[in-house]
């Protein structure tokens, strides 16, 4: 093990926990939050074209970006789960092995995906929610988002590596100088070249390859694990590794968007005005989450490196000092987002239907909010530690046995109001589900 290895691995078993949280927090906090406004920036720049059909259709492509988000989470995760517990035991070939099995698997995926989308590209946008006016619109953005799959897969992959290596400065850095070029490039694209809603898609994906350029770049800097193509091996048991670090990221995910999917045909018979209002409340909430999520990223390498080096107190201590700080946060946003909710939903489409049934809608998610900082955590910790079962239920459980059901009943009792009550009924009875669960894995974790 070199020098920066030895330090990394003496920082994150020895340093006070909550210091050392915090520090590996900041740059995950920016990177997510920096994350959240683009994609909440393609929904800005495209609402000033003055329609809910375009409007409607980066809602409807929001739950394509959640399947490629799906894949690099699911190899990002697993793999960087891998590596932070294979640095703590000091088996540094073991890691460096995963490192660009991790990649070079996410890359062959992302070409894939990009292929069969580009061949069933109207099936595609019709399965996720499009309406006959919506389809135009979805159809010309997935076109362009399809090409860049591999590359935006890939950064995913690379950030979470680095993340799991405790290096987040240096995916923070590729990530946020990509978020802001998408925004620079957003009304570049859309108004002055004229694209429309396609110039929202090239300015994600030539923005999204701008990060992964400095992702790789990372990599070889500051003590991290190069991807060398040569440690490139196509063996089941690194691809069983993986899964068993990355199915909860997996089933998060890709039952988020399955969720997406439903939730859009579910406001469908309410007209364009619900599915662009869901579509902004379903942005906006990610935007709140955000920091939160970024903070549970710094737990997850300093779990990691200590779970591998059997120093289970710190993996404890590091939880209970990222719930606390989280639902405090949670609970301020919350409340902040009840009080100015119209004026929220307004910021990205200026329409008194899309206002009425988005404020409503994200009122209703805010009472909810602070349950997830209990979630998250939760789930972070027991994915990181390779409880893969308890994580896969917890990471299923609110967007998939909770909010599938509910999205198909409650509107059919409610109408409207049933679509727009659903994820915050999917959120209080996870939290039900996750206490328990938790609770055992932190007393069997007690008795080790």
């Amino acid at each position: 093990m070199d020098k920066g290895q030895e330090r990394k691995f003496r920082e994150m078993t020895e340093a006070p926990v909550g210091r050392l949280i915090s520090r590996l927090a900041v740059p995950c906090i920016i990177s997510m939050l920096v994350t959240a406004f683009y994609n909440m920036a393609d929904t800005f720049f495209v609402g000033m074209l003055k329609s809910n059909s375009a409007t409607g259709a980066v809602g409807v492509a929001f739950s394509m970006m959640a399947v490629i988000q799906a894949v690099g989470f699911f190899y990002g995760h697993g793999s960087g789960n891998y590596i932070s517990r294979a640095l703590g035991r000091h088996d540094l070939e073991g890691a460096a092995d995963m490192a660009a099995a991790g990649f070079c698997y996410a890359f062959l995926t992302g070409a894939g995906i990009c292929l069969a989308g580009q061949l069933f590209l109207t099936p595609l946008a019709a399965l996720l929610g499009s309406t006959p006016t919506i389809l135009p619109y979805s159809r010309a953005y997935l076109r362009v988002i399809l090409f860049g799959a591999p590359w935006m897969i890939s950064s995913l992959v690379l950030n979470n590596q680095l993340r799991f290596q405790g290096s987040a400065v240096y995916g923070m850095a590729g990530i946020t100088s990509g978020a802001i070029l998408n925004i620079g490039l957003d009304p570049l694209f859309i108004f002055t070249f004229r694209l429309g809603i396609a110039g929202a898609a090239w300015a994600t994906i030539v923005s999204q390859f701008f990060s992964f350029c400095l992702l790789l770049y990372g990599c070889s800097r500051g003590g991290n694990l190069r991807i060398d193509p040569a440690r490139v091996q196509f063996r089941w048991r690194y691809f069983r590794a993986i899964a068993q670090g990355g199915l909860p990221s997996l089933a998060r995910q890709s039952l988020g968007s399955i969720a997406t999917i439903c939730l859009n045909r579910a406001a469908m018979p309410y007209g364009d005005a619900a599915i662009a209002a869901m579509g902004i409340v379903q942005r906006v909430m990610l935007g709140c989450a955000s920091a939160m999520i970024g903070f549970g990223q710094g737990f997850q390498p300093v779990c990691g490196f200590n779970y591998g080096a059997k120093r289970y107190r710190r993996v404890k201590e590091g939880f209970w000092f990222s719930f606390r700080v989280s639902a405090a946060f949670l609970l301020v946003v919350s409340v902040l987002c009840f009080a100015f909710a119209p004026a929220i939903v307004a910021l990205f489409r200026d329409d008194p239907e899309v206002i009425a049934i988005g404020a409503f809608a994200l009122r209703c998610q805010c009472v909810t909010l602070c349950s997830q900082s209990w979630v998250v955590m939760s789930n972070m910790m027991l994915q990181t530690i390779g409880r893969t079962g308890p994580a896969t239920f917890l990471a299923a459980a609110r967007q998939g046995m909770f909010f599938l059901p509910l999205i198909l009943v409650l509107p059919r009792l409610f109408g409207l109001a049933g679509v727009q009550v659903t994820q915050a009924a999917a959120d209080a009875l996870t939290l039900l589900c996750a206490v328990p669960i938790q609770a055992r894995a932190l007393r069997r974790m007690g008795r080790d």
